[in-house]
């Protein structure tokens, strides 16, 4: 015993590596987050809903892609709440996730309470608003990032779009995709290839940087949602 600082741990022997060696190295992590697909190499592309900063999130997609983002962010420990014109279509998730405990919440439109995010209970906000979401009433903050689902370009997406820390888009029509691609300043390539996209697939951009990102469900998020689609 030694006074004040318990038992003597084991002894073991020291790992030691030759600083030759160093640049052999590789752990494979990438940024803290919600896994929500992989990149064109084939790496995991990861999404850091959870953080002190406000961050705001628009997704010009399908409600599939949506849901499987917020059982996602539920399985890292998020609660989530939903702010939709159909519930019925959220029911289903709602009882699933969390295997009873009320990690995803739904709420009708402009009727959010308060969520009370912190460090140790972050919260992703879930807007289904359809395609002209008011104000909301529960705004991004510390610990609380906020996903809006258009699911189309609309008359407010400008505004979104521009005020989003990050934008996903999925297949849009031709004059959508040229659109969205002056609001982004997306290059040539990625405006011509938005009509193609296949379901599952997403351009998540910002002003600065853009990443296709191919989202595959689980066995258990398809056999709750379904296959990847875009259109509900």
């Amino acid at each position: 015993m030694r006074g004040g600082f318990g038992l003597v741990g084991p002894r073991r022997e020291r790992h030691v590596v030759p600083a030759a060696d160093l640049d052999a190295l590789a752990v494979p992590v990438g940024d803290d987050g919600v896994v929500i697909g992989v990149d064109a190499e084939g790496r995991s592309a990861v999404l850091g809903i959870n953080r002190p900063t406000p961050y705001e999130v628009t997704l010009i997609g399908g409600l599939w892609t949506a849901q499987v983002l917020a059982l996602r962010a539920a399985a890292t420990g998020a609660r989530v709440a939903v702010e939709t014109g159909r519930g019925q279509v959220w029911s289903g998730l709602a009882r699933a996730a969390g295997g009873g405990q009320p990690c995803v919440t739904l709420h009708e439109v402009g009727r959010i309470p308060p969520q009370g995010a912190s460090a140790g209970s972050p919260v992703l906000v879930v807007r289904d608003c359809g395609m002209r979401p008011p104000r909301g009433r529960v705004v991004a903050g510390p610990w609380q990032s906020v996903l809006t689902l258009l699911p189309y370009l609309s008359p407010t997406a400008p505004r979104l779009l521009q005020q989003a820390s990050l934008v996903g888009v999925q297949r849009v029509s031709p004059d959508e995709a040229e659109q969205i691609g002056l609001l982004m300043r997306l290059p040539r390539q990625a405006v011509a290839s938005l009509p193609t996209l296949g379901d599952g697939v997403t351009l998540w951009c910002n002003p600065r940087d853009r990443q296709f990102v191919m989202t595959q469900g689980t066995e258990a998020e398809t056999g709750l949602l379904g296959p990847a689609r875009r259109i509900d």
